[in-house]
């Protein structure tokens, strides 16, 4: 049975006549400046206190969200449901930005890019991109959107790279990048979520020399590809390492640093994987960078150094663990969840055996990988962090809300609001955006 949306409170307007005109003009620039979106810039680019959840793993690309104000306290009957939305079959999260949530879904035998009022749930306009996609492992999309300025880049489950307008849902252009480069679909599907940097957008393929590709925004037109090894599930991003930027990109059996605006290779790393199964996206940590992937592979902390000369100028770099934990004993072994780091802990899901359904929840020391704590058994989910806290979705359909401290797990409280879900949820102006195969709900968690 379909349920009914509740929709927003609608914002407070003055009312009520005023004696002072000066007074009066100070209160209706404070109730506009109140609901402006936080952390919003007047040219439209965001602030490092920004609000929007613009792509995968939000706005930094890390899982971690600069909001604060957030519930740090579990209420009777948990958070707010503010609404709930139609939408469809997938496993892409949902980006934000302004008063639009973008995400794909399957139904009516298509992929579909959806966008909803941020504020109500109602639909705003939705635009079909492929024909459905169907997986043993689970129908329809699995990348994230990419908003970007006026434009929203999405991938679909066979490979088709789109760009869309973002007020309209206006297809700009549209590229099957697997065919066109005489690719074969991953296993399971095509699950790299779209990274912008500068004037492109950079995708995972596993086509012949196109392991990686970055396409002009503008066009679609290749400007760069590189690499031979398959593709892998995983997400690139560009991080912080050795002194300078990287872009960094798991595939299915190895990592490989870029120089992002070229693609030229810096380095590669081999991390072989059952089933190339790499999907969680590497992060950096004082330079350095840590690895995990599932099927029993385990996680590593990796320096680099250049080769030749010094890392300002050189085009190659060596890596060497400086600690590694691996096979069925490891103390990390990220799945399809990217784990967060938190001043100096590594909070992520365990996932024990070949893609089992045992998963434990776990904080380790990133400098040492020695273990400060772990709940055993906590469940398949995935998990984003802001102020301190952790928000998770579950397998079982519920939103779960801890303390990010690494001296014992302490959970607020958790609350079924979903069917099973791999989606970790969307954070933006206090409210959490989450998704199954059926409904979009969104969650007031502000304080």
């Amino acid at each position: 049975m379909m349920s009914t949306p509740c929709h927003a409170v609608p914002r407070t307007t003055l009312a009520g006549k005023c004696s002072n005109q000066v007074r009066c003009a100070v209160v209706l620039l404070m109730t506009i400046v109140s609901i402006l979106p936080v952390g919003q810039a007047q040219d439209g680019k965001q602030t490092p206190g920004g609000s929007d959840w613009p792509q995968f793993l939000g706005p930094n690309r890390n899982g971690i969200s600069p909001e604060t104000g957030l519930i740090d306290r579990w209420v009777e009957g948990g958070p707010k449901v503010v609404w709930r939305a139609p939408g469809g079959i997938g496993m892409s999260g949902i980006a934000i930005a302004g008063e639009r949530a973008v995400t794909l879904v399957q139904r009516q035998s298509k992929q579909w890019v959806i966008a909803l009022n941020r504020e109500t749930g109602d639909s705003l306009w939705q635009t079909a991109v492929g024909t459905e996609y169907r997986n043993p492992m689970g129908d329809g999309p699995r990348a994230t959107p990419a908003i970007d300025g006026d434009r929203v880049f999405v991938y679909t489950g066979e490979g088709i790279l789109a760009c869309l307008q973002l007020d309209s849902g206006k297809i700009t252009w549209s590229k099957n990048l697997i065919s066109e480069g005489n690719g074969k679909v991953a296993e399971y599907g095509m699950a790299c979520s779209p990274l912008i940097h500068g004037t492109h957008v950079v995708i995972a393929t596993g086509a012949p020399t196109a392991t990686i590709v970055a396409v002009e925004k503008a066009t679609g037109k290749i400007a760069w590809k590189v690499g031979d090894d398959p593709a892998g599930y995983s997400s690139p991003a560009i991080l912080q390492l050795a002194g300078r930027e990287q872009l960094v990109a798991m595939t299915g059996n190895s990592a490989m640093g870029l120089e992002p605006s070229s693609g030229a290779l810096l380095w590669r790393y081999p991390y072989p994987t059952n089933f190339e199964c790499n999907i969680a996206t590497p992060i950096s940590h004082k330079g350095q960078l840590f690895l995990s992937a599932g099927e029993n592979h385990g996680s590593a902390m990796l320096q680099l150094s250049p080769v030749n000369g010094t890392a300002k100028d050189a085009r190659q770099f060596q890596l060497e663990p400086i600690w590694e934990s691996s096979g069925p004993q490891s103390v990390l072994r990220n799945e399809w969840q990217t784990s967060l780091l938190l001043d100096g802990c590594l909070y992520g899901m365990d996932n024990v055996g070949g893609a089992g359904p045992v998963t434990h929840l776990t904080c380790i020391e990133a400098d040492t990988g020695k273990r400060l704590w772990q709940v055993p058994r906590f469940g398949k989910g995935n998990l984003i962090a802001a102020e301190g806290k952790l928000f998770m979705t579950s397998m079982k359909g519920e939103l779960i809300v801890a303390r990010a401290v690494p001296d014992k797990y302490d959970e607020l409280g958790r609350i079924t609001l979903l069917r099973p879900t791999r989606q970790a949820p969307s954070l933006s102006r206090g409210h959490l955006f989450l998704r199954d195969d059926q409904y979009i709900v969104c969650v007031d968690i502000r304080r």
